[in-house]
């Protein structure tokens, strides 16, 4: 039923694009939306849950009536009670929504009448896991019946992990990849989309009942022609050696770097992989640099630069929740990754000239209270654990604690810190935790 209704009436891959976020479960958004929808509508689940549905307006007024049925307190709770929210839910959000919700559109009537791709065939994946580093996999992917698909992956790690694993497979309107899978023991999903030609896959892949313990993969299809996919690490500094691994299809030709990239030696290949140690002159343009092996061209996943100058910590704002503890609710952990920047030549930031790097998987985690409050209340000691070398967060258990001033949870305010040494220089940067309590109602949309 599920299939039939997404084949049928789903949405088309450039309607569902800007809110990939929400399907492919990388929570730790903070979304940028039209003010008044935001409030009337996303005060309570994301923007992109109804950004994602598309209805008559009829059916957008529908839906207002089943929320107020629902949800009797909607009119008196914060946003509410503020303002005759029924009367502008009514008059004002079910047009607007209408408007740019339509259930008809010309994207939809497009794809509708589209070839729709088959995507069995030899897939090369990369994609990078927080305390693990970059991945670089193969996966081969067999048709079981048309939009079914059983897969088997396998891959390493670049701290020299090793992965493997089988799954099915199951593509919802023509594009949208669903998988499960079993990775050395650990049920993992894939939410990826196909793009118009059925070569390329792009989503995330990441554990059953912990979402943001997971990556942003990229997946080429071997159609027998040369592509390169990835190169990783994604940066290198002038003056030094480096050693970077490129992954594609068929990657047999000349290696061919950007002036002041030299190549001092190629470590390994085969068609897939591309193993090379590269020296960056100390005058080398700093800035996105192009790679070619043979006719493949990869532009702007490799960087030249001067310095390390801050780190940039991601997602900027996160959550966990408590949980377990002889409760149904498990604990919901939290993820977060540094990412170098330079500052470029004229040595100011958030400037036109910053240079992102890239991830920095040396970088050490620590976490410290937010405020005064989250120091007098002791957050640091009672919310939970940071793992010093992975950056993935583990909150504390659920219910009262004993413990703590009034027996309240273990639920507090922390800044995360990401801290790396450069040389005889300490580069840091931060984000903002909040750990909080259980979600009780956790719908597939958030």
């Amino acid at each position: 039923m599920v299939k039939y209704l997404a084949d049928t009436q789903g949405l088309a891959p450039a309607e569902a694009e800007p809110y990939r976020y929400l399907i492919e479960q990388d929570l730790n958004q903070v979304e940028s939306f039209d003010p008044e929808l935001a409030v009337m509508c996303g005060r309570c689940h994301s923007s992109a849950r109804f950004a994602l549905q598309r209805r008559t307006e009829a059916e957008w007024e529908h839906l207002v009536h089943f929320h107020l049925g629902q949800y009797p307190s909607i009119e008196y709770s914060l946003y509410g009670r503020d303002r005759d929210w029924l009367h502008l839910a009514l008059t004002q959000s079910v047009p607007e929504l209408a408007q740019r919700f339509p259930l008809e559109s010309e994207s939809w009537a497009q794809w509708q009448a589209a070839d729709k791709p088959e995507l069995e065939g030899r897939w090369v994946l990369s994609g990078h896991m927080a305390g693990k580093g970059y991945l670089y996999a193969i996966m081969t992917v067999v048709a079981d019946k048309k939009d079914y698909y059983s897969l088997s992956l396998a891959g390493r790690y670049a701290n020299g992990e090793s992965v493997s694993g089988t799954g099915k497979a199951v593509v919802y309107t023509g594009y949208d990849w669903r998988a499960q899978l079993q990775l050395d023991g650990v049920a993992m999903r894939q939410v990826l989309a196909a793009d118009s030609s059925g070569n390329r896959l792009t989503g995330r892949m990441f554990q059953k009942e912990q979402e943001l313990i997971g990556m942003r993969i990229t997946a080429l299809r071997d159609v027998g022609v040369s592509q390169l996919n990835s190169v990783f690490p994604s940066h290198i500094r002038r003056g030094r050696s480096q050693t970077l691994l490129l992954t594609g299809t068929q990657l047999s030709g000349e290696i061919q770097l950007p002036a002041g990239l030299a190549l001092e030696e190629i470590v390994s290949r085969d068609k897939n992989h591309v193993a090379i140690r590269v020296h960056a002159a100390k005058d080398a343009t700093t800035g996105a640099a192009e790679l070619r092996v043979g006719p493949a061209i990869l532009s702007g996943a490799l960087v030249v630069h001067e310095r390390l100058d801050a780190l940039s910590v991601e997602p900027a704002y996160g959550i966990a929740r408590v949980g377990d503890n002889g409760g149904a609710t498990p604990k919901v952990q939290a993820v977060f990754r540094a990412v170098g920047m330079d500052f470029g030549p004229d040595n100011v930031a958030g400037t036109k000239d910053d240079i992102r790097l890239g991830y920095i998987d040396d970088a050490s985690w620590t976490v410290a209270p937010w405020d005064a409050a989250a120091e007098r209340d002791e957050d640091v000691k009672f919310t939970g654990k940071m793992d010093p070398g992975t950056g993935v967060f583990s909150p504390a258990d659920a219910g009262p604690n004993p413990l703590r001033k009034r027996s309240t949870n273990n639920a507090g305010n922390l800044k995360v810190i990401a801290s790396y040494r450069d040389g005889e220089q300490d580069v840091t940067g931060q984000a903002h935790l909040i750990v909080t309590v259980q979600r009780w109602n956790s719908p597939p949309l958030k």
